[in-house]
């Protein structure tokens, strides 16, 4: 019997089906399904965080507390940079800034995750939109000056620049996706502190969002490992980790650097505020540095 054997870029034969421990088999299975697992901890996140908010009275009252320490934050001399800010989750700079992804997908011949961008600038917004009139809750509160909308949750602004980030993470080249993954981090959660510190939005609503951008791009990075031919060069396993290291110092230099007297005062005297804060930051840089970590692997090439 004449038997063909298939060498790898070092000269050995790959390991066979058939060779394979139970151990390689799960981190296999694990890798292969990665996307799936983080949509999944998305969802439950997006539950838990929508009963805490809309029906649990205690986990209101420290929303509310926590959106009294951001609006806090507002000064004369910051108020306008913070609505610039806030207003880069509008329509027009969203659709400018997918249509730059699209463009850096085409570019780079991912038709793939072309598709894959423009469906979620779609799909992100309308189920944030969605649940936003299915799940209208009043969530009033004495203190406030003007009482934010009953449509609050969650928050539009904090899922368009969070998509972005995400976009931004799946179609930038390999050597330049931690770069892309530690500013598209920052830039979602300095878009979800500014409507916070508006009065926009509670936090819960920023952390919906989130949550909602992060559910449906793990969704497409599943099927994009399906579908897709794989990169031909793969990062790092060190590269995540330090897209998150270095984007939470990004945030805690943003935060700090501002007005580093006033707001390490500030927030001492607010830990719930600081507790808010940290749990947005954390969490959008997971969700970048998945992406980032997962975007990298595609569909095995046939033979």
């Amino acid at each position: 019997m004449l038997w063909r054997h298939e060498f790898n870029t070092s000269g050995q034969v790959p390991s066979s089906p058939a060779n394979r421990s139970p151990l390689t088999w799960a981190a296999v299975s694990v890798r292969r399904n990665f996307p799936l697992l983080a949509a999944f901890v998305c969802l439950l996140g997006l539950i838990a965080v929508g009963v805490l908010a809309l029906l649990v009275p205690a986990g209101h009252e420290r929303d509310a507390a926590m959106l009294h320490g951001f609006m806090g934050l507002d000064r004369p001399g910051v108020h306008l940079e913070i609505k610039v800010l806030a207003h880069l989750g509008d329509t027009l700079p969203y659709a400018c800034a997918g249509l730059l992804c699209v463009v850096v997908a085409l570019a780079r011949g991912r038709g793939w995750r072309a598709l894959a961008t423009i469906f979620l600038l779609v799909v992100t917004g309308a189920t944030t939109q969605a649940l936003k009139h299915l799940l209208a809750e009043p969530r009033l509160e004495h203190w406030l000056s003007e009482q934010i909308a009953i449509t609050s949750w969650p928050s539009g602004h904090s899922t368009a620049a969070m998509t972005l980030a995400l976009c931004a993470v799946l179609v930038a080249p390999p050597v330049l996706r931690p770069a892309t993954a530690v500013l598209g981090g920052a830039f979602a959660v300095a878009v979800g502190y500014a409507v916070l510190v508006l009065g926009w939005h509670f936090p819960s609503d920023v952390l919906g969002g989130f949550l909602v951008a992060g559910l449906w791009t793990s969704l497409a990075v599943a099927v994009l490992h399906r579908v897709e031919a794989p990169e031909p060069a793969r990062r790092p396993a060190w590269e995540p980790l330090a897209a998150l290291a270095a984007g939470a110092a990004t945030v805690v230099a943003v935060v700090l650097g501002a007005r580093a007297d006033t707001v390490a005062l500030y927030t001492l005297e607010r830990p719930t505020f600081v507790v808010g804060a940290l749990a947005i930051a954390l969490l959008a840089l997971a969700l970048v540095t998945t992406v980032s970590a997962a975007s990298a692997r595609g569909a095995p090439q046939a033979r």
